[in-house]
């Protein structure tokens, strides 16, 4: 990115509310790409001060672990970032509305808390980014999904994309449409690394050793991807192209199919959507 695009955030203090393993893979992307200076980031939690040292030893980041100290960043910072467990989001909310001015941006990170809910929260309409990031963000292959309030003004708008375009790729989607992609990029890494696992496990039990089935695996991964990405063809197209008619490819595949794999994935995938609702509907169920 640019000089001219990081410097939208490079003087603004970001706050993370919330350290877990999500915080961490933003605030890794963006201080790997340069977005913000170092010391621009500032970290809280509920009281796991070990936690915020190690991200402060990592990456640069500030903390506070005083309650008065939380209190008045959180008055004044100009952008929060809502990282904390989906089942602390209703008390941490609470407590922080009260806090906010008009013109502090909120951005979350929450999978299934909706932007109608954080703001009866908070008890006011304050400009909020819904975003599902995953956690290659923290390499700069990030693939993050976000929604905004009517409350976001240009500015506010153009620091989002710049934060989250810092750490990969950017889709602007309908509210109604975050939870499915929840089920596709948000949780879509742990499926990918599922089927790495199997994979090289099969290595070994063929006869290779650990480390050179996982060397083959994470290579054919990857190159897979990189041949979606470079040649611009469909899947299917590409998988095609390595099956010849009764060879190991087919033989492989139709095993595959044996096991309902296509319908299974999808499954998977409306499943998670699925989940991100129920968590989002506990939530909206603890405030009415």
């Amino acid at each position: 990115m640019c000089e001219s695009q990081t410097k939208v955030l490079i003087n603004e203090q970001i706050t993370f509310f919330g350290a877990g393993s999500m915080a961490e893979a933003i605030i890794r992307g963006m201080t790997n790409r340069s977005v913000v200076k170092r010391g621009g980031i500032t970290v809280i939690n509920r009281s796991n001060q070990a936690r915020l040292e190690e991200l402060q030893q990592q990456y640069g980041v500030l903390f506070q672990t005083e309650d008065a100290a939380k209190t008045e960043l959180l008055r004044h910072s100009p952008v929060i970032v809502l990282a904390m467990k989906p089942k602390d989001a209703a008390k941490a909310l609470g407590r922080l509305g009260p806090l906010l001015s008009d013109e502090q941006l909120i951005i979350s990170v929450i999978a299934g808390l909706s932007i109608r809910t954080m703001q009866t929260l908070l008890g006011r309409k304050q400009p909020i980014a819904r975003t599902m990031p995953n956690t290659s963000s923290s390499i700069g292959l990030g693939a993050t999904g976000i929604s905004f309030s009517k409350e976001i003004s240009e500015s506010q708008r153009k620091n989002v994309l710049t934060m989250f375009e810092s750490v990969g790729t950017v889709t602007v989607i309908e509210e109604e449409k975050m939870d499915i992609l929840t089920g596709i990029s948000g949780s879509g890494p742990a499926y990918v690394y599922y089927l790495m696992e199997a994979m090289i496990a099969g290595g070994i039990r063929g006869g290779l050793t650990p480390e050179q089935a996982h060397e083959l695996t994470v290579q054919t991964a990857l190159g897979a991807a990189r041949m979606v990405q470079q040649t611009g063809e469909e899947p299917s197209a590409l998988r095609h192209k390595i099956m010849s008619p009764n060879g190991s490819t087919v033989a492989a595949l139709e095993t595959l199919d044996k096991g309902d794999f296509y319908e299974t994935v999808i499954t998977a995938v409306q499943r998670c959507a699925e989940r991100s609702r129920e968590m989002g509907a506990v939530l909206k169920e603890g405030i009415e």
